[in-house]
């Protein structure tokens, strides 16, 4: 007999590996990378609609106008969902389509998720609903966006009027998708929405991103005390390039201003000392008031891990090794600290293939945080898809993905870690932000001439993995090579 958190021997030794009764098998997605029906039904403009027609801001001048028009075709795509065994569904709810200038209520928005969320039950499929996954009402980008405090309270009134629409039919909440991204791809870089390159306000609206959290959390379990509340952060393994001090000292700056600049306001109350020296410079932190950071750390059921890759980094040139020469980054604290490769196999994105990390940032969250349920709420890969007749897409590399990191969270799981659910990145393939439709990551391919949609091979092979609560390993699959 297994419970949660224990694997039996005998499947480990046989080379099958059982996930634990109750365990949640998903997909997830994001309003404005399916839905399109911008200009629809109140919905207002959001901060990547104005993106999307910025020169060159956007691979192809493509924009999420149409994308896979999930608004009118919600029904087929759950009925997708139904097909492939799903018994949860992670998305979004544009906070545009809701409050179309960030503050009145469109109820002809929220009738949208009503009727979404309710053809999801009656296919029994779990919604869990997230609240924030970048498409802030341009409204309140012309007011300062989120590096001004009062977004953060937008934010929690936008939380409640989701929930008094929603919160009968919806029992697990995800706040913020990626505050990391949010706050320093749309801020500091400017390469996400709303493409803006000011270190002082990335760093101030990742502590409005994370107050937005917690004002939110409280905002909904006033409502609903046993609601189901948790935030999503883009986790990352990060390891030294070299054995040197240098080396490990860039190390520390990106786990530091990548992972724990989040992790530790929300679990422990406090900033990493270290990381706000590393921001000295940039800025003074005066915009962190008495208080805050007890909001931030408000107690959340679960924590949910988005996990992609590992980071290998380097000390800047004159100190590093000069044969990795790398990619700098730009973002504040870490300046000069590189990015090497180390010649793995890559997917389309260029993002190096790694599942042990997966395992490796599960294990440290157990053991150096509170204990908290965790969930893997994104985890895929977009690879150069071969489309063969009638749409068909065998995709075998997709399917070696996806094994070997299920293989990385059972590792977990056995180890003692309390991983409850793994949702798949992506149902669909969509419009992937700044890489416009060039990348593909869905499960589903999508025709977009057409709008058809055809599950790919790996869709199938999840959906025998959901059926069979678990998978073999290191067995020749004739659609998916040897996971």
């Amino acid at each position: 007999m297994t419970t949660q958190g224990q694997v039996a021997p005998r499947e480990r030794s046989s080379g099958w590996l059982a996930f634990p009764a109750g365990f949640r098998w998903g997909a997830a997605t994001a309003a404005y990378q399916i839905e399109g029906a911008v200009d629809e039904d109140g919905r207002g403009p959001s901060i990547w609609d104005t993106f999307c027609r910025v020169p060159g801001a956007v691979a192809g001048g493509d924009t999420g106008d149409v994308a896979c028009d999930h608004y009118h075709r919600f029904r087929e795509d759950v009925k997708l969902m139904a097909d492939l065994g799903l018994s949860a569904y992670r998305f979004s709810v544009a906070w545009p389509r809701v409050q179309p200038d960030g503050r009145r209520v469109n109820q002809a928005g929220l009738d949208f998720y009503r009727r979404l969320v309710d053809e999801l039950r009656d296919h029994g499929i779990e919604p869990w609903a997230t609240l924030y996954h970048w498409d802030l009402p341009q409204a309140l980008e012309d007011a300062g966006g989120w590096p001004v405090r009062d977004t953060a309270g937008r934010f929690a009134d936008y939380a409640t009027a989701v929930h008094r629409a929603l919160g009968d039919r919806v029992d697990r909440w995800i706040t913020v998708n990626e505050p990391w991204c949010a706050a320093f791809l749309g801020y500091g870089s400017g390469v996400h929405a709303p493409g803006r390159r000011d270190p002082v306000a990335a760093v101030r609206a990742a502590h409005h991103l994370l107050l937005g959290h917690g004002l939110a959390t409280r905002a909904l379990r006033a409502a609903a005390p046993d609601a189901e509340v948790g935030t999503t952060l883009n986790l990352y393994a990060v390891s030294p390039a070299g054995p040197g001090e240098a080396d490990a000292d860039a190390a520390r700056r990106i786990d530091g201003l990548m992972n724990r600049f989040f992790l530790d306001p929300l679990l422990r109350g406090r900033y990493p000392t270290d990381v706000v020296a590393d921001l000295a410079g940039v800025t003074g932190f005066d915009h962190v008031r008495d208080g805050d950071l007890a909001v931030i750390a408000t107690p959340t059921t679960f924590l949910a891990v988005n996990y992609y890759s590992r980071h290998v980094v380097a000390a800047p040139p004159d100190g590093a090794r000069p044969d990795r020469p790398g990619t700098p980054s730009p973002w504040p604290g870490s300046e000069g600290v590189r990015f090497v490769g180390r010649g793995l196999p890559t997917t389309a994105m260029g993002w190096e293939i790694d599942p042990g990390g997966l395992t490796e940032t599960l294990l440290r969250l157990h053991r150096e945080y509170p204990p908290l349920p965790l969930y893997v709420t994104e985890n895929g890969a977009a690879f150069e898809d071969v489309v063969g007749p009638g749409g068909v897409v065998e995709d075998p590399d997709r399917i070696r993905f996806l094994a070997a990191h299920l293989r990385a969270g059972h590792e977990a799981i056995a180890a003692g870690v309390p991983l409850r659910g793994y949702f798949v990145w992506s149902l669909l393939d969509n419009f992937e932000w700044a890489h416009g439709y060039r990348a593909r990551f869905g499960l589903v391919r999508v025709d977009y001439p057409t709008q058809r949609r055809i599950p790919k091979a790996s869709a199938r092979w999840y959906a025998q993995v959901i059926r069979d609560n678990g998978l073999m390993v290191g067995v020749a699959d004739e659609k998916g090579g040897t996971a």
